[in-house]
């Protein structure tokens, strides 16, 4: 019997779901303190006309927004995809505390792939991370999403 997901990474892959249904790629973000989830967003790059509008860019504004702070400490991001090296520039700049990510992207991450912003000398700030939660559905989905667009 598979291991349930997180609640924050059930609701982002639902996020990521509706990305998918409105013509986006299909990613979800998902900030938490604590036991409270503090904004969920998705990839809006298309509808907002604006290429930083990644699910984890939206989220942590959104996030940051409703705690009234730049630096989101105490929280936790969960996303469906490795980040990009923006997304991951963010994410050491906003401080954030962990990473969940379901599925690696060894084409566009910056995470565990290409650059590895959090290891580099030069980032600040590195949250703990943890890969892999929720990879398979998440991975399906972008498959499907892109098998799909050809």
């Amino acid at each position: 019997m598979p291991f349930p997901l997180p609640e924050p990474m059930r609701l982002a892959l639902d996020q990521a779901r509706e990305a998918a249904a409105a013509g986006e790629v299909p990613v979800g973000a998902v900030v938490t303190r604590g036991d409270e989830i503090v904004a969920a967003a998705r990839n809006a790059m298309r509808g907002a006309a604006d290429p930083t509008a990644h699910a984890e860019m939206v989220v942590l504004r959104a996030a940051a927004a409703a705690l009234g702070a730049s630096r989101l400490d105490e929280c936790d991001l969960w996303v469906t995809l490795e980040p990009c090296a923006m997304c991951a520039g963010a994410i050491a700049l906003a401080r954030v505390r962990r990473l969940y990510f379901a599925a690696a992207d060894p084409k566009g991450g910056a995470v565990l792939h290409g650059p590895r912003l959090f290891g580099q000398p030069t980032c600040h700030h590195a949250p703990e991370v943890y890969p892999g939660i929720g990879e398979e559905e998440a991975a399906e989905m972008l498959r499907f999403f892109f098998r799909t667009k050809r």
